[in-house]
């Protein structure tokens, strides 16, 4: 396992990782989790990503026993968790002071932790100033609750502003995103995000790198019974796999399995690796609801060598998605 740094900061996180979304509860008990963290643990992942929103903070409780039981050496891990669903009440969502201070406890006494490393906004909050979220932050930082704090699917905008007012006040300024990121949702981390990479020195934790399951290959033909598309609650899914937009993405997942095939690689293999090339992805999160899953995850990062120059090429002419690059006036 290779282990990048988290932006600028001095944090370093295996480069595969390992998350919670949507297996945790939904698809696995605390039997398997814990065969899935140990064998991701075992093969060098050290970040392990979570949510209060997590089947409803079921997630986290269950983390929380699996680290419990398999007795880890606190300092070995990296763990995250995200604020911003936390339940019903009219002050239990969003990113108020209120509600990152109390679901930031919240959160720790579900991974029954002391403190995590990362804290993220888990989304913008239209209604919350800014300022109001970046102080709050802060106090969780202060109190020693988490170590680290970032956002995820922010605009570039929004991460920026809430950067200068950090350094306007003498604050500790939000240094990692959490994005979608993947073969097919390439715009923000290839695109919009180009600035920030130097100007502020972001890291980026993406998820979804296997587009929702669709880049293992498993949707080719039938949606799978054991899939999450299959799951209830996830209809949404099942229609996007079954839209026109879907079938045609299905089509070139075909067509990429090929490349796979002929460098020895499995399509997903293929797909995390290719996550990897970008030298501004600092961490790629997997999951998983089965072990054999995370030992095929794992693989990907053997696979980064063997898409060359001319095999990325290949890939990007069957995409044809490549984001264009902003448009430089001053070159007319």
């Amino acid at each position: 396992m290779n282990y990048r740094f988290l932006g600028k900061s001095g944090l370093k996180v295996s480069e595969l990782s390992f998350g919670s979304w949507i297996t945790f509860h939904d698809q696995i008990d605390d039997t398997l989790a814990y065969n899935c963290m140990k064998e991701a643990y075992d093969s060098g992942v050290n970040f392990f990503d979570n949510a209060e929103a997590y089947a409803h903070g079921e997630a986290e409780l269950m983390m929380g026993r699996v680290i419990k039981k398999a007795e880890w050496k606190r300092s070995d891990l990296v763990i995250s968790t995200k604020i911003f669903w936390g339940g019903k009440g009219p002050n239990d969502r969003g990113l108020s002071r209120k509600h990152i201070i109390e679901g930031a406890d919240a959160s720790l006494k579900r991974l029954q932790m002391d403190y995590v490393d990362l804290i993220f906004c888990h989304r913008p909050d239209v209604y919350t100033p800014i300022e109001e979220t970046v102080w709050a932050m802060n106090q969780v930082l202060n109190r020693g609750k988490a170590i680290y704090w970032g956002t995820s699917e922010w605009s570039a905008e929004q991460i920026l502003e809430a950067y200068y007012i950090a350094k306007r006040e003498h604050l500790i300024p939000p240094l990692m995103e959490q994005p979608e990121y993947n073969m097919f949702k390439r715009d923000k981390v290839e695109k919009e995000f180009l600035k920030l990479y130097d100007e502020i020195g972001l890291g980026t934790t993406i998820w979804s790198p296997l587009a929702s399951g669709l880049l293992t290959g498993k949707y080719n033909k039938d949606i799978p019974q054991d899939s999450r598309a299959a799951l209830g609650g996830y209809a949404w899914l099942k229609d996007k796999m079954n839209s026109v937009e879907g079938k045609e993405k299905i089509s070139k997942v075909q067509k990429l399995a090929k490349v796979a095939n002929g460098i020895d690689l499995s399509i997903t293999e293929l797909a995390l690796a290719w996550c990897l090339k970008n030298p501004n992805v600092s961490t790629v999160i997997t999951g998983a609801s089965k072990v054999d899953q995370v030992k095929q995850n794992m693989k990907a990062a053997d696979a980064v060598i063997k898409l060359t120059d001319d095999i990325m090429k290949e890939i990007e002419k069957i995409l044809n998605n490549k984001p264009e690059k902003p448009f430089e006036w001053w070159r007319e």
